[in-house]
């Protein structure tokens, strides 16, 4: 009898012991805090809102090119025949005119190539310039975050026309097309790199984090 007795004490402490297993695993789930945040700068998160937010902003800084360019008389599309130098060399600069370019793929669809690299190029530099902004002008003034974004647009522009195309592209493909103010105005380019950094600091809003906020019953 006293066998049996303590057998039913085992069983009822063991479902005891389950029962404060199962109300502590409850309250551990109920005390999450209702509002997740880093505890740091959330980089994974900017950058990858900064890449697509960079896609948006090279297609606005395209289309002020294409309308500047139809303006002043040339190709709509002239920095993308100036851009694609870089891996075509001076055969570029014929592509959409009558002599064209002699390739196997017609010209329009080189063209249509060179302006997703173009998107493309602007989408990993998105992530820079978004990283950025978001660092130093979130929760900021517009004036602020648009200063952020042409110092930006000017420093990437300054080094990658004077510090690295400058002698990459002759080095490479044996000519300066891309830094040749007779075929792109240094100021073209310039207004180009800013109008793709006020882009990002406008959108900067829409690419900031906030945090998740658990439903209550």
């Amino acid at each position: 009898m006293a066998e049996e007795s303590l057998d039913r004490k085992r069983e009822a402490l063991n479902a005891l012991k389950h029962q404060v297993s199962m109300l502590e695993a409850e309250i551990d789930e109920q005390d999450i805090p209702r509002d997740w945040k880093p505890e740091k700068f959330y980089s994974a998160y900017y950058i990858t809102t900064g890449f697509v937010l960079g896609g948006v902003a090279a297609m606005a800084s395209l289309l002020f090119n294409v309308i500047g360019s139809t303006i002043t008389g040339r190709n709509s599309l002239e920095i993308i025949r100036v851009y694609l130098t870089f891996p075509l060399g001076e055969q570029a600069l014929k592509l959409g005119t009558a002599e064209g370019a002699k390739y196997v793929i017609g010209d329009g669809m080189i063209i249509a190539l060179g302006c997703c690299l173009y998107i493309g190029t602007g989408m990993v530099l998105g992530t820079l310039f978004h990283v950025v902004i978001s660092m130093f002008g979130e929760n900021k003034s517009l004036t602020t975050r648009l200063v952020l974004g042409s110092v930006l647009g000017v420093v990437v522009w300054g080094v990658n026309y004077y510090l690295i195309l400058s002698w990459l592209q002759p080095l490479l493909f044996g000519g300066n097309w891309i830094t040749d103010n007779a075929l792109l105005p240094w100021w073209v380019a310039a207004a180009t790199h800013l109008v793709f950094g006020w882009t990002m600091a406008l959108m900067a809003p829409i690419g900031a984090y906030t945090p998740y906020r658990r439903p209550t019953d």
